[in-house]
């Protein structure tokens, strides 16, 4: 009946084609033309499929500009359900509107276990334990929201370790965009946690996942580059242009993809994941603070493993010092299991998280800004000289974490088979690897 409707439909008015039906019992005569014979609910039965199609047509057509907006303002869906509290609903009087922002943090990390909460556990403080607290004190987020930040959008870029300093970390979450919002925040923060920047993003911001690279430091001091057959004074020890030469070179080796199996725990050679690729390793000029000298070797990769950063530190100084070979960087990028020593966590601070896709897809679309910080370069500045650099130097003076790791050293036999490093790992666990990882990335504990 639908078909035929359809066909009447397409002729129009066309001349009818010669036919008979009964128009009474027993009476034949010739059909009306089609005009008559379709009645507007068979009209309507034949338009109906019609409007479906173009509508679907046009659904269809518009997909790939709903896509785009989906990243910008979130899943439409939750934007609907939760619209009244996005243009500000009213919740035990008026407050301010909920946007999606991303907060600039710096931190000493000396003291706390790293900077992911661990909800219901208060024997292990953490950075994110001071941050909410003082965002729910501000009143920037729900009290009763502090226990499960999942109903802000709550997502940290990195998972900085036990003891591990930051000055450019990058938190995402809803906030209610109150007056002088910083000031509040820090006011109910201790005064080795700042927040230095704020800045709002698109609905679908995750900063972990939109995260493209990490730039890591490791402050130590020059004295761990010293030959194992030179007796040196840890104080008086400078470190001179042909042995910094060399460990800039050494360094530079690591740039590229390589797998890092050898460099983190519980990744096999074959694991896919362990395929890791750093933009460019380098060490800078030596400086004194406290008669004492140190350097700055800075990393930048997409993401880094469990003790990854540590361990590429740990051999490059083994290498120097006269305890491995070369060729050991090449064979620890092979399926052969190398002995890696691990450098102390002290001195790891995250220094900054970039986010380049996300800046070229809105960061000039005129409604978001880059997540760029160049106004806040000298307050991060600042930060790491009042509270990062003198925390390393003087615990590294009173702990002397490095002058005891650089003893361990001999302990380790770079030359020695598979068989015989998991002999050795089983009998020499230390302690230190309970500490976690180097900070961030899809796969760091």
């Amino acid at each position: 009946m639908l078909r035929w409707a359809l066909r009447v439909v397409s002729r129009g008015l066309s001349a009818p084609r010669p036919c008979w039906r009964w128009r009474t019992v027993g009476t034949a005569g010739p059909c009306p033309a089609p005009s008559a014979v379709v009645s507007p609910q068979v009209r309507a039965m034949a338009e109906g499929p019609r409007a479906a199609v173009a509508g679907q047509t046009k659904r269809l057509n518009s997909g790939a500009e709903v896509a785009e907006r989906l990243e910008e303002n979130g899943h439409q869906n939750k934007r609907l359900k939760g619209g009244a509290d996005e243009e500000g609903a009213e919740d035990q009087g008026k407050k301010s509107p909920k946007r999606k922002i991303v907060l600039l943090m710096a931190y000493s990390g000396k003291g706390y276990h790293g900077m992911q909460r661990n909800v219901g556990s208060s024997q292990f403080k953490t950075i994110e334990d001071d941050l909410v607290s003082a965002l729910v004190q501000s009143g920037c987020i729900p009290e009763n929201h502090g226990e499960d930040m999942k109903k802000m959008s709550f997502q940290r870029c990195a998972r900085t370790d036990k003891g591990v300093s930051a000055a450019g970390q990058i938190v995402s979450l809803k906030v209610r965009l109150i007056d002088d919002i910083l000031e509040k925040i820090n006011n109910h923060l201790p005064s080795h946690i700042r927040i230095l920047g704020l800045k709002r993003v698109t609905g679908g911001f995750n900063s972990k996942n939109k995260c493209d690279a990490r730039t890591y430091s490791y402050m130590l001091p020059t004295f761990a580059f010293a030959h194992k057959d030179h007796d040196v004074q840890e104080e008086v020890y400078r470190l001179d242009k042909e042995t910094l030469d060399r460990v800039n070179k050494l360094l530079s080796c690591y740039k590229g993809t390589h797998n890092f199996h050898n460099f983190t725990s519980q990744k096999g050679p074959r694991d896919p994941s362990a395929r890791r690729y750093i933009m460019e390793m380098y060490c800078g000029e030596p400086f004194v603070r406290e008669n004492m000298e140190f350097a700055v070797i800075k990393v930048k990769g997409q993401s880094f493993m469990m003790h990854q950063i540590r361990k590429m530190i740990g051999l490059v100084i083994a290498i120097v010092k006269g305890y491995a070979a070369e060729s050991i960087l090449e064979r620890s990028w092979g399926e052969e299991k190398v002995d890696v020593p691990k450098a102390p966590g002290l001195g790891l601070v995250l220094e900054r998280v970039h986010f380049e896709k996300y800046n070229r897809r809105f960061g000039n679309d005129g409604l978001h800004e880059p997540l760029e910080w160049t106004e806040e370069e000298e307050k991060i500045a600042v930060f790491k000289e009042q509270y990062i650099y003198p925390t390393i130097i003087n615990t590294e003076r009173e702990e002397k974490s490095m002058a005891n790791w650089l003893s361990t050293l001999p302990i380790h036999d770079f030359n020695s088979s598979a068989v015989e490093m998991q002999a050795n790992n089983k009998n020499s666990k230390n302690s230190s690897d309970l500490e976690g990882s180097d900070g961030c990335g899809d796969d760091s504990d």
